[in-house]
């Protein structure tokens, strides 16, 4: 049997802060507009946990199974592809964790509308379904959606419209059409972190059938996007403080701008893929710092 920290390697948890951002954003802008419920955000929390760890364990599962992981892969080795955790033992871990996520879900969807929104909790039921098949396919069975260009628009809309929207949503118990702009913003930073992973593994992804955009349209072009998917982040949450931010500390989260363009730099002066793997990291974590300086204007 793997020991326990081989599963917790297979968790991939530095996964987390960019996950966990999402939610913050939703809680955040809610609570700017007068609307708080700490008990449906920590279920939030603890519902992107399990799926979030999902997404890792069936990705781990899905890239082996189609020989993605191979000695050619530059990222952190994977465990199925090692021999560290047996097949069945991580079809196992994802059933277990597809149920946490469906049952942490329904709790956190009942503390949000009661039993009095009939339609509004079929309908996050619907989308809580969706998470869990999105975090699935990404990489497992035939019709990947990660092996056909399509992760960047699922990441955008899980990431962002769904994580910081319906978070907001939960809480609000309405939607307000102007949460889009944060929850874009979210959607760009967490789909620049997979396109790092896609430009630092292009060449094993190539050979592998793996066809993300990088593959499809190149290197040089998968620069630009990320220095768009930047951009536009930083633009659409911009315009967002303009139009409703008036605190005195609505500055705040800008403090950040320096490391973005650091890592903007770093990828568009990059020719050497394995120089991008710590910039996953880096960006990661701006995007959470961002978040909470976001959120810490707030209170100030």
């Amino acid at each position: 049997m793997a020991s326990l920290k081989i599963w917790l390697h297979a968790f991939r948890l530095r996964t987390l802060p960019l996950a966990f951002s999402s939610i913050l954003m939703g809680g955040f802008v809610a609570y700017s507009q007068g609307y708080s419920n700490p008990k449906v955000l920590i279920l939030a929390f603890i519902t992107t946990l399990f799926l979030q760890i999902l997404s890792n364990l069936a990705n781990d599962f899905g890239d082996s199974d189609k020989g993605t992981d191979n000695q050619n892969r530059i990222g952190p080795e994977r465990t199925v592809q090692s021999g560290a955790i047996s097949r069945s033992a991580m079809l196992k871990a994802i059933v277990a964790f597809s149920t946490l996520s469906l049952i942490s879900g329904i709790s956190l969807i009942y503390f949000a509308f009661g039993s009095d929104y009939l339609i509004k909790s079929l309908l996050f039921l619907l989308a809580g379904i969706a998470s869990i098949i999105a975090a699935l396919k990404y990489t497992m069975g035939k019709s990947a959606y990660g092996y056909r260009g399509l992760g960047d628009l699922f990441v955008f809309i899980f990431f962002g419209l769904l994580a910081v929207g319906g978070t907001y949503f939960l809480i609000a118990g309405e939607f307000n059409f102007w949460v889009l702009l944060p929850a874009s913003t979210l959607g760009f930073f967490a789909t620049g972190v997979l396109n790092l992973n896609n430009l630092r593994d292009h060449e094993n992804d190539k050979l592998s059938g793996k066809n993300t955009l990088i593959v499809k349209f190149g290197f040089e072009k998968g620069q630009y996007y990320h220095l768009m998917l930047i951009i536009g982040g930083i633009a659409f949450m911009a315009y967002y403080i303009f139009m409703f931010y008036t605190t005195n500390w609505w500055w705040l989260e800008m403090l950040t701008l320096p490391l973005f363009f650091l890592n903007i730099k770093a990828v568009m002066n990059n020719n050497d893929p394995r120089a991008l793997d710590p910039e996953l990291k880096k960006l990661a974590l701006t995007t959470a710092l961002f978040t909470l300086l976001f959120g810490l204007g707030l209170f100030l």
